[in-house]
Order: structure tokens, then C-alpha cells, then sequence
């Protein structure tokens, strides 16, 4: 076994750690999604944070992790007589993106249970996890029905697992841990609301606490015992304050001043539901048990809102998260003094916000510059041209209908087309091609019928065998990749033209982060094409590089079609299940090198050949229309509306009715 970096050898990264504590310290508080860029520590220090978890008492022999205080009455394994158990470290299991569902909530044996009556059972993660840590890294990209057991999960305590009448059901009481890197897509809201708390990470731009850093590491690398070792005083000293937070936990005394200042603070930022309002509590009593208090102080509620509310603040993929500072503290001011009184902040115990300190150079937390947000549409290549102007900003996004794409797909799991899935209704049977994971009930027993007499079949049961299985085939939807081809050259300068158009193109990113789609930016202006954004499920990054997109320049069409071709023949290689749809934003002109038209109707027929799903959406105005973007479109193969059609029932109606036509 691998000796894990230690958790007080991470070098600031202060929220990070005190969210980690404070869940370690009361579970109930409901988890941690840590979002922030690649490298900057996150799986370290969750996967650190197992070690520092006090020991479990479990029933020996029982898979399901029972406490031998208060066994489960309906434990698989069980029933178990209260009495002593063995004591095991807390387990912190990890959670695949591309796990299946029987990984997750564990297997029955079919053929035992239809031949036998048995309730053969394999738990699953969710069993291994319990009173535990699960983790998922990359929890933004887990497929949707994993998703929904997870919540299935973290809300009742208990995971059940139905198949053809035969039932099991387990407790499954588990800290969630999720990681995650926004820029490849945001997770669905009802899997957001059930963290407890969230932290946004960076690295920090120090210098000096970057050379911590890798000094750090490339110990650890060299010689991780030894390294463990130096550090083993420290986490020692952590974990017994984790063990004396915990037992004095049912003392610390939430008075009615800080309860109001909870609820006013929730109130003022307008979060949904009720559960904003207990995480804050509970935060809030964790702070002060961790800093060795009795007694809820302001500083805490302060603290709990920084982690328990900017996450639950997001109306769409489209706002930005994190808290207005300003207004949550003329908030705690105007509710402060109400209730019970305060105890000296300076007396034993205080600084509850502060997480353990490391050897070393102190982290900012998180502080200092952010990831480039893309720098929209500025030219790469020299020819820009002149008179280029700045970027306007998009109108007011709408709702759309539902874009599909024509046939039925074997693409990721979504909500968009139709396909060939795991999850969905029930069209047919199959043989199993590898283990059976969704049984044909009917055709099961279609199958074994005929051969009972020759298997000696005597009793009640069915005799079933391997050969008998069916698989249930089965249609849901999948997602698709929308690859977005925008002209931003001079004749898109019109600011009400391009404003409009943006609207447009953001209504269609807010349904596609709604349905699961992947989405990606082509952008052409002055001589030459760029991947504004390389394909990807954040669509807010999207939104951000469709904002500052400027316009100017000649109009290199054609070389906007091949950018976006490449980009397609590239996503077939990493994705080749996932069906695309093109649109294309332009007026339909095409100037700039030697027969710009001719080449950009080369360039549009690549698509048609391969039957590639487009629309051109026709941005040329004024009262003589040249019909540019109609015959582009007759070159994709696919079909062109003018703007005002656009705002009348939006892109996303007339591509579902282009599609169904070309059907």
C-alpha cells in the first residue's frame, strides 16, 4: 500500500483544508465539492484526509460496515447481536467516472435469484463507503443515472437495489467528497445542493510558496515514508484534535443570535429551500468545536457562509460563483447583538476559521490571478484589418426548443437524441455480450422454457441457465457535441446585429448545458480561423469567449469552415460515438485570397459528403439581400433563417424541423 502524502504537509491552500476538518469533525455538515485548476493539490489532500479520520468499531465478518452499538436490523449479513467489534481505519473509496451501476450499488446474482429465490448479493462502492469518505474525482463528468443514485444515497442513508421483485436495501452513510475542474462543464443543481460546502482553488502566484511547494513534492517523490515521517507529529496532533472537536461537539450551544444571523444571511442571498439554512448551522457549530468553543460566535456564521452558500447561489451555468463580502457583512452587522451574548473572541479556542498551520510559507487560499479567460476572438494571424471593433455585448437569452439530431445514436448519456442506452425504455432483447447488467424478464423466461423437462426441472423454481439470459435493450437519449462556427469579421459590426446573435447563440449554450451536450467554438475574422474553445461540456466557458468576442476585419470564410472540419475529425478520434451538429453564424459573405466563395463551397461540401447535421444562420441586413448564407447552406446540406426568424422561434426549433424533414 502506498504511503499518501501528508495532509499537513500541503502547503496553504487554507479553505481547502478547513473544509476537509470540518467534515471530518461533523459529518452531518454534508460533504465538499472542491472546484479550482488542474494541479493545484485537490485529490492530495482529500486523499490525505482518510488518514486523519479516527477508527471505526465495526460487526466482524460484516460487508456492510455495521456498528456494532446499533447493528442495521436489515443488513444483508445480518441480523447481527449488539456487542463488541473490531476496530478498522475509516475507508475513503473512490468513485470512477466511467464506473457502472452495479460498480456503484453493488450486483445480484440473476440466475440464483429466478432459479433459487436466493438474494445473492456483491455490494457495491456505496457499501464500501459506508461511514466512510466517497470520493469522486472529476464528479462534473459522472454520467447522469450515477448521479441519481448518489442522491438517492445521500438523502435517505440507504442504498435499494430493485431488480425483476427482488429487493435489498443497506444503510449507506457516506461523506461526499467531490473534485472538479469547471472549465470541462458544471454539475447538474439538484448533485450541487448536496454538498455541503464548496471551496474554489488556484494556485498561488508566490514565488516563494510555489518553491514550497515543489520542494515538497519532489520529497515525498524521493522518499515517501521518510517524508511521511517528518510529518508524522503533525498529523498525529491533528487527529487528536479532530477526536476532542468531535466529543465536544454535542456542548457547542447555537444560541438565537447566531441562528438569526443564519437565517437573515440565507434570506438576503436568496438561496432555495431550507437546506442552505442547516449546513450554515451545522458549519457554524463545527468552527466552533474546532476552535475548542461552547459557544457560536459571529466569526463562525461568517466563516459558514463563505463555504455553504456561493454554490447555491447559481441561477444558471452562466453566473459566476462566490458571495458578495460587502453584503454578507451589513447583513451579520444588522442581525448582530440580537439573542445571546457573545463570549471573549480573544479567550481560549479562538480563530475557528484557521485550519492547522504547515512548515513553511502560508498559501493565499486560493488568492491571486485567475485562469485566462480566453481572449475571445483577437486574431492570431496578422490581416485583422483595421477598424475593429469592440465587443458587444449579447441580448437577453430565451428558451429554446428541443434541438435533435436525426437516427438513433450510440453517444454518451444526455438528454438530447435519441440512442442506443444502459438507461431508457425497454425496446427488445438481446444475449448478453459480456456480463449481464439490465435482465429481460419475459425473454429469460421465454428461453428457459422449452428445456425444463429435459433439465429435470422437480420443484417450484425455474431452472435457469447462463444460455437462458437476456439483455434488455434499450432507447433514452444521449448528448451531442453543438460546434459553433461564428463569423466575426467586419461586416458582423453591427453592434444590434451582433448582439443579437449572441442572445441567440447563449440560448442555445444555456440548453445544452440542461440537456448534457458538449459544446465548442470556431471563430474567423481578418485572414485566418481560431478554436476560440476546443470542445468541452463548460458551457460557461463558452459563454465567456462568445462575450468578448470583437469584430473586424475581412471575412475568411472558408478557412472557418476547414478550422471547424479539423475540429470535428479530431473529436471522432477521442469521441467517435458522438453525433455533431454545426451551426454556422455568418451573412454568407466570403472575402480575402484568391476565389474566397469558390473555396468556401469546397470547404462546406466536406461537410455535406459526410452527413454532418448544420444550419446557417443568416445575419446579412438591409433592404437588398444578396442570399449569401441560403446557397452556403445548400452547400452544408442543411438549411439557412435569417435573424428576425431566429428571434421569432430561435435556432434550436428551426434545426429540430431541418432535421425531421432531412429524416
Amino acid at each position: 500500500m502506498s504511503t499518501p502524502f501528508p495532509f499537513t504537509a500541503v502547503v496553504g491552500q487554507d479553505d481547502l483544508r478547513l473544509a476537509l476538518l470540518l467534515n471530518a469533525v461533523s459529518p452531518a455538515v454534508g460533504g465538499v465539492l472542491v472546484r479550482g485548476e488542474k494541479g493545484t493539490a485537490k485529490s492530495t489532500a482529500v486523499r490525505a484526509l482518510s488518514a486523519l479520520l479516527p477508527e471505526v468499531a465495526v460487526v466482524p465478518g460484516c460487508r456492510f460496515s455495521c456498528d456494532p452499538a446499533a447493528p442495521d436490523p436489515s443488513c444483508p449479513d445480518g441480523p447481527h447481536e449488539p456487542g463488541n467489534g473490531s476496530a478498522r481505519p475509516a475507508r475513503m473509496v473512490e468513485l470512477p467516472v466511467g464506473a457502472s451501476e452495479d460498480r456503484l450499488v453493488g450486483a445480484l446474482d440473476i440466475e440464483r435469484a429466478l432459479a433459487e429465490g436466493v438474494k445473492a448479493f456483491e455490494p457495491g462502492l456505496l457499501a464500501d463507503a459506508h461511514r466512510g469518505i466517497l470520493y469522486v474525482d472529476e464528479v462534473n463528468l459522472l454520467h447522469d443515472h450515477l448521479v441519481d443514485l448518489l442522491l438517492d444515497a445521500a438523502a435517505m442513508g440507504a442504498s435499494y437495489v430493485e431488480r425483476e421483485g427482488v429487493s435489498v436495501r443497506h444503510a449507506s452513510k457516506f461523506l461526499l467528497v467531490g473534485t472538479m475542474n469547471p472549465e470541462e462543464g458544471e454539475l447538474r443543481p439538484q448533485l450541487l445542493d448536496r454538498f455541503g460546502l464548496t471551496v474554489e482553488v488556484a494556485a498561488s502566484r508566490e514565488p516563494d510558496q510555489r518553491v514550497e511547494v515543489v520542494r515538497r513534492r519532489l520529497a515525498y517523490d524521493d522518499d515517501p515514508a521518510a517524508f511521511a515521517t517528518r510529518w508524522a507529529d503533525e498529523e498525529a496532533a491533528v487527529r487528536q484534535r479532530i477526536v476532542a472537536a468531535r466529543e465536544l461537539l454535542p456542548s457547542v450551544r447555537l444560541g438565537d443570535g447566531a441562528l438569526r444571523q443564519i437565517a437573515a444571511t440565507c434570506a438576503a442571498f436568496e438561496v432555495d429551500g431550507m437546506r442552505a439554512d442547516i449546513v450554515m448551522a451545522r458549519t457554524a457549530t463545527a468552527l466552533a468545536a474546532w476552535a475548542g468553543r461552547t459557544d457560536v460566535l459571529a466569526e463562525d456564521v461568517r466563516q459558514a457562509a463563505l463555504l455553504a452558500l456561493p454554490h447555491r447561489r447559481r441561477r444558471n451555468p452562466f453566473d459566476a460563483p462566490g458571495l458578495d463580502e460587502d453584503k454578507l457583512d451589513e447583513t451579520l452587522e444588522e442581525f448582530s447583538g440580537e439573542g445571546d451574548e457573545d463570549p471573549d473572541p480573544d479567550g481560549p479556542g479562538g480563530g475557528g476559521g484557521q485550519p492547522p498551520s504547515s512548515d513553511g510559507p502560508e498559501a493565499d487560499g486560493g488568492s491571486g490571478a485567475q485562469p485566462e479567460a480566453g481572449d475571445g476572438g483577437e486574431p492570431q494571424a496578422s490581416g485583422a484589418g483595421a477598424g475593429e471593433q469592440a465587443a458587444a455585448r449579447a441580448s437577453e437569452p430565451f428558451r429554446t426548443k428541443v434541438l435533435s439530431v436525426p437516427g438513433l445514436g450510440d453517444g454518451a448519456a444526455g438528454r438530447r437524441s435519441r440512442a442506443r442506452t444502459e438507461h431508457g425504455r425497454t425496446t427488445g432483447a438481446r444475449r448478453p455480450r459480456g456480463a449481464l447488467t439490465k435482465l429481460h424478464l419475459a425473454a429469460t423466461v421465454q428461453a428457459a422454457a422449452p428445456h425444463q423437462r429435459a433439465r429435470g426441472r422437480s420443484g417450484p423454481g425455474l431452472v435457469v441457465r447462463r444460455d437462458d439470459l437476456r439483455q434488455a435493450t434499450r432507447e433514452g437519449r444521449e448528448g451531442n457535441l453543438v460546434l459553433f462556427v461564428v463569423d466575426a469579421s467586419g461586416s458582423m459590426a453591427a453592434r444590434q446585429r451582433m448582439s443579437a446573435v449572441k442572445g441567440a447563440v447563449l440560448s442555445l449554450l444555456l440548453d445544452a448545458y440542461q440537456r448534457r451536450d458538449k459544446v465548442g467554438l470556431v471563430t474567423f475574422r481578418g485572414s485566418a480561423a481560431e478554436v476560440a474553445l476546443p470542445p468541452t461540456s463548460s458551457v460557461d466557458a463558452a459563454a465567456a469567449r462568445l462575450e468578448t468576442l470583437p469584430t473586424g476585419g475581412r471575412t475568411p470564410l472558408a478557412a472557418g469552415l476547414l478550422r471547424a472540419h479539423e475540429v470535428l475529425r479530431v473529436e471522432r478520434l477521442r469521441d467517435p460515438a458522438r453525433r455533431a451538429l454545426v451551426v454556422v453564424v455568418t451573412d454568407g459573405r466570403a472575402t480575402g485570397g484568391p476565389e474566397p466563395v469558390a473555396l468556401a463551397g469546397r470547404a462546406a461540401r466536406l461537410f455535406a459528403a459526410e452527413g454532418v447535421a448544420s444550419v446557417v444562420v443568416d445575419c446579412e441586413s438591409g433592404p437588398v439581400r444578396l442570399g449569401l448564407a441560403g446557397q452556403l447552406a445548400g452547400e452544408l446540406g442543411g438549411t439557412a433563417v435569417t435573424l428576425d426568424e431566429l428571434r421569432a422561434d430561435s435556432i434550436a426549433g428551426l434545426v429540430k424541423d431541418v432535421q425531421r424533414r432531412a429524416a
